[in-house]
């Protein structure tokens, strides 16, 4: 299965302003970022902000997108306008709270579905909690699996990507890896629900992504796939491979082998240490076509499919060597 497209986070081209406007004053606004992307050689898509960055029509948004040589990927919801999702946005103790929430999440589905776009994600990371004692699981357990199975059947042809994360901002979150993820899609039954599996938030949240990958591709559906990397301690966003190169090609190659046909989106931090974010996405961009073609040379190693059935370690690490580093000589 050919993976062609490649998206990224819009905010990632505030990194390093002088280097694109030296006479900017104040922050770059969302056009200057937006062409700035574009730039980006081999770049396809976009992913949005909603509220955030969906100021206008949503229609003449896109248009807007499609005019720079872009694509709109899909929305990502953000629940932090109203100070008080600090204490939880579809698991808030105010039943007001949770009820502009719900509401919020389908403006922003309609808003998708104006866009062009049949993709809306969810990172719910107000829900949680960072005391023992804080609040009553059954209840806000129920409460997250209504609000997620309300919204996804606002619009049964959009469909609703849930990505999960460990923590942050809460010390814990409901939703904090595949398994429990997987568990609440289950619970609120809408056939448009999905999964959306970060390569950092797997690492640090103890899975190994390409199993985790392939467990939602058994018991639901991967409708997103965010690369970056980090030290497994935090969501450090740091360029594709820099850390887990290899963990990298085994995540590529288990989505390939399901199936997996969307964007490969990369939710990377270059603002972080000032990076140019062309040139990191460019990086990310190359990375990644170098790590399918890898793919590819192991897919057409007989040897690799036989040492993977015998679980021969030693074997399948020796194959991986040649195709990452050569071969000795």
């Amino acid at each position: 299965m050919a993976i062609s497209r490649f998206a990224t986070r819009l905010n990632s081209f505030a990194s390093a302003p002088h280097l694109a406007w030296p006479d900017l004053k104040g922050k770059p606004s969302f056009t200057q970022m937006l062409e700035r992307a574009a730039s980006a050689k081999g770049l396809t898509d976009v992913d949005l902000n909603y509220p955030d960055h969906v100021t206008e029509n949503p229609s003449a948004l896109a248009r807007r997108v499609s005019d720079v040589g872009l694509a709109v990927n899909g929305l990502a919801m953000r629940y932090y306008g109203n100070p008080a999702y600090k204490l939880g946005a579809f698991t808030n103790p105010d039943r007001a709270v949770r009820r502009e929430a719900i509401d919020l999440t389908k403006r922003g589905i309609d808003a998708a579905r104006e866009m062009g776009t049949r993709l809306m994600t969810i990172w719910l990371g107000q829900d949680g909690f960072d005391y023992n004692f804080q609040l009553d699981y059954a209840q806000v357990w129920q409460w997250e699996v209504d609000a997620i199975r309300e919204v996804a059947d606002h619009d049964p042809d959009c469909m609703v990507s849930i990505e999960y994360k460990p923590d942050e901002p809460r010390a814990q979150a409901l939703l904090r890896d595949a398994a429990t993820t997987l568990l609440a899609i289950a619970e609120a039954g809408s056939p448009n629900l999905g999964v959306t599996i970060d390569f950092a938030h797997s690492l640090y949240a103890g899975e190994q992504p390409a199993f985790a990958a392939h467990l939602i591709h058994r018991r639901s559906r991967l409708l997103g796939v965010h690369l970056n990397d980090g030290y497994a301690k935090r969501d450090d966003g740091l360029m594709v491979g820099a850390v887990h190169l290899r963990s990298t090609l085994e995540l590529l190659r288990q989505i390939r082998r399901d199936g997996y046909d969307g964007a490969l989106y990369f939710d990377t931090f270059p603002d972080a240490s000032g990076l140019d974010p062309v040139a990191e996405c460019e990086t990310n961009i190359e990375t990644v076509r170098r790590l399918l073609a890898a793919t590819d040379r192991l897919d057409a190693d007989n040897g690799f499919a036989e040492a993977l059935l015998r679980q021969n370690a030693v074997v399948t690490q020796a194959i991986v060597n040649r195709v990452l580093i050569g071969a000795e000589r």
